[in-house]
Parts: structure tokens; C-alpha cells; sequence
């Protein structure tokens, strides 16, 4: 079967049909590159927002930067939000694992109300106060999940553009703190900055 293109809100209302009213979408940016925070958004859709953005929304990935940037406007000004974020340094101090999971929790907690939450992929979240449901795939499933990816990427790109104007000779414009070859080709040459994830064995070995 062909997959969709748009995440739909199927199991959204499943959860709805079970009696829960405040379902969000949480999901994560960063976890791979070798610099930069990993930063997680939770996104609540209100039912009567939903129609506006069925058919437009996607894993964030696979938007152009222009429309992830559009989206990002909307779905902000008329949705509620939480963002977490773990630094390099937390990543270096508690594993890029554990980093995930308190900024997927500390995005889920800034949100008022909120009574389950779908979670990108097989983490579990400890010590949530509300129930959740891990999500295969959720950002290619889940138009909530889908909308927290695009949050949290906007959020992370601008924040990785921003080290452009301290370090441009690393390539932050483009590579985000994934490691090109670019990118490798800095870091043997200038070394690495306050930014990077030393615990990273390639950044070590570069």
C-alpha cells in the first residue's frame, strides 16, 4: 500500500473515542547531529483548527525550508506549544537517550492542559503525569506529531544559524551540526568549538 502523504488525525480520534479531550503530539530534532542541542516541541491541535491544516502537514523533513517556516507561524499562533531543549552538555553528561527524554518531558510539561500524549517513535517517557502512547514512525502518521517535528526543527535551525556568526567556518548555514564533509573537514582543520558533542565518538576521533 502506497503511504500518505500528509499525517491525518485517525489516531488522534481513536484517543478521543477513549474519552481523552487534550491529546499532543511530541516529537524531536537533533539527535544525530555532532553539535548543537536536541530540542523537542509538543503540539496541541484544537479540533476546530484541524480542517486548516489536514492536507499541508508532514514530517518536517520532507517540507521545503520555506513551508516548515509558514507552518511553524501557524501552527504557534494558533495551537498550544511546549518546547524542551538539552544542550551539548547535557548530551556529554547523560547520554543523547536520556537528553531526548527530559526534552520530550520538559515540552510536554509546559503545556496547561494536556491529558495524552503521542510520542514519536519507541521512547518511553518516565515520571509523565499524563498517558501516552509511543508512535512508529508518529511524524509520517500523526498530523499532531507531525506539527510538534516542524516546531522543533524551526526552532533548532535557527538556533544552529545563529552559530554562524561566532563560527562560519564550520557550515552551520547548511549542515545544521550534522557532520559533512564540510563540516569533518572544519573540525580537523579548526578543532571544535564550546558547541560540539564531544561524547560523540566521531567528533573525538575527528
Amino acid at each position: 500500500m502506497e503511504p500518505k502523504k500528509f499525517a491525518t488525525y485517525e489516531i488522534e480520534e481513536e484517543v478521543w473515542a477513549n474519552g481523552y479531550k487534550y491529546v499532543a503530539g511530541v516529537d524531536e530534532v537533533g539527535r544525530g547531529p555532532g553539535a548543537g542541542p536536541v530540542v523537542a516541541a509538543a503540539v496541541i491541535i484544537p479540533k476546530d483548527y484541524l480542517p486548516k491544516l489536514v492536507g499541508r502537514i508532514k514530517d518536517s523533513k520532507k517540507l521545503s525550508e520555506s513551508k516548515r517556516e509558514g507552518l511553524y507561524t501557524e501552527i504557534t499562533e494558533n495551537c498550544a506549544c511546549g518546547v524542551g531543549s538539552r544542550t551539548n552538555h547535557d548530551i556529554d553528561a547523560i547520554n543523547i537517550l536520556e537528553a531526548t527524554k527530559e526534552a520530550m518531558r520538559e515540552a510536554v510539561l509546559q503545556l496547561k492542559d494536556v491529558d495524552y500524549a503521542l510520542v514519536d517513535g519507541t521512547v518511553r517517557l518516565y515520571d509523565l503525569f499524563c498517558q501516552q502512547r509511543q508512535v512508529i514512525r508518529g511524524d509520517s502518521k500523526s498530523i499532531s506529531i507531525a506539527a510538534a517535528s516542524i516546531v522543533a526543527k524551526v526552532i533548532r535551525d535557527e538556533g544552529m544559524r545563529t552559530l554562524h556568526w561566532i563560527y562560519p567556518q564550520y557550515g552551520w548555514l547548511t549542515n545544521k551540526g550534522y557532520l559533512t564533509k564540510q563540516h569533518c573537514e572544519a573540525i580537523k582543520t579548526y578543532g571544535t568549538t564550546p558547541y560540539h558533542r564531544m561524547s560523540f565518538r566521531k567528533v573525538g576521533d575527528l
